[in-house]
């Protein structure tokens, strides 16, 4: 199982995940053991998907785990199977489980005038009572409501949340071409929240990023063209794996190219945390906390949809932790 993301439960437990579309033929979502095995998490009914089954209460393809700051997980599933490719009915979604009795609280599917053709929901934020996702398919910014459960695209296809013509993900030395042999472009697919919850960042994997106060984007009054003039750039980041943002508002991302994590601090003064040959595309960066960064490596630029249907990923895959230093805790 090639995780590509990871949170750390209050029990202390990793509660990995991997895509479908990466070879995973595992769980979806597990807890990872001491002894290497892999217990599907919540349990093994959310695990059982197959295609041509129903997909409101299994997983299909889950590409990101978020702990909230009171604990809770929130599972985020493309409902995809095949890289590029169109969700399938029901598939796309996220799921709400309580870590501490290992209970779905809530399931949110998202009706299809929220779902395109080849949406890819990424990745989730939760701020108050809403959440923020990205849909790195088709380009948007997916607002949901968490008590009417409603949902509504935002930003839909605008350049902020497009990839940059000519823009290139390179990993090793080798641009990344997707099925059609070009090089890949993936759209609106990291974001993070300000510790405050009063700015939202987002932006394409190649950057640049964009920033949007949380209050104009929460505002279903506003139309698209009203809220778009809201947005102003931030940061100019190159093709990343994924980002974290502590508590101070320091913004970690992993950018692909020489297989390193940096910091983005407060004040716009970026430095070199760790690089290293094995940090091969760092795809979602967790913080625990405590002072210590997680680092999932599954090595996706070596998914079977890149490589001509030929996995090039080296197994064990490995979870790194880095010790951060003391004045950035």
């Amino acid at each position: 199982m090639p995780w590509n993301a990871v949170a750390i439960d209050g029990r202390g437990r990793f509660i990995v995940s991997s895509p479908r579309w990466t070879g995973n033929t595992g769980p979806a979502v597990a807890i990872a053991q001491e002894d290497g095995s892999l217990a599907p998490y919540p349990d093994a009914g959310w695990n059982r998907w197959k295609p041509g089954s129903a997909a409101a209460r299994a997983f299909v393809s889950v590409n990101a785990i978020h702990k909230d700051a009171r604990g809770d997980l929130w599972i985020v599933d493309t409902g995809t199977p095949e890289f590029g490719g169109t969700p399938v009915a029901g598939g796309a979604k996220v799921v709400h489980v309580d870590p501490r009795n290992d209970t779905v609280v809530r399931v949110y599917t998202f009706p299809k005038d929220v779902i395109r053709e080849h949406s890819y929901v990424d990745d989730i934020r939760i701020n108050g009572r809403h959440a923020y996702l990205t849909d790195a398919g088709e380009g948007a910014v997916i607002v949901l409501d968490l008590d009417s459960g409603s949902a509504r695209r935002r930003f839909d296809g605008a350049p902020f949340v497009r990839a940059r013509a000519g823009d290139k993900i390179i990993v090793n030395g080798k641009v990344l071409a997707g099925n059609d042999g070009k090089p890949l472009q993936v759209n609106a697919d990291p974001l993070e929240l300000s510790p405050d919850g009063r700015t939202l960042y987002f932006g394409p994997l190649a950057g640049p990023l964009s920033q949007v106060e949380t209050r104009h984007l929460d505002d279903d009054t506003l139309s698209d063209e009203a809220l778009a003039r809201h947005v102003s750039p931030w940061f100019d980041n190159p093709p990343i794996g994924g980002t974290a943002m502590g508590a101070d508002g320091s913004l970690y991302y992993t950018p692909l190219a020489d297989n390193s994590l940096m910091r983005r601090a407060p004040d716009g003064t970026v430095s070199l945390i760790a690089r290293d040959g094995n940090l091969r595309w760092v795809d979602a960066p967790f913080l625990d906390g405590q002072g210590h960064i997680y680092l999932p490596v599954p090595q996706i630029d070596g998914a079977p949809a890149f490589n001509q249907g030929t996995s090039t990923i080296r197994f064990p895959v490995k979870l790194y932790r880095v010790d951060l230093p003391a004045g950035q805790r």
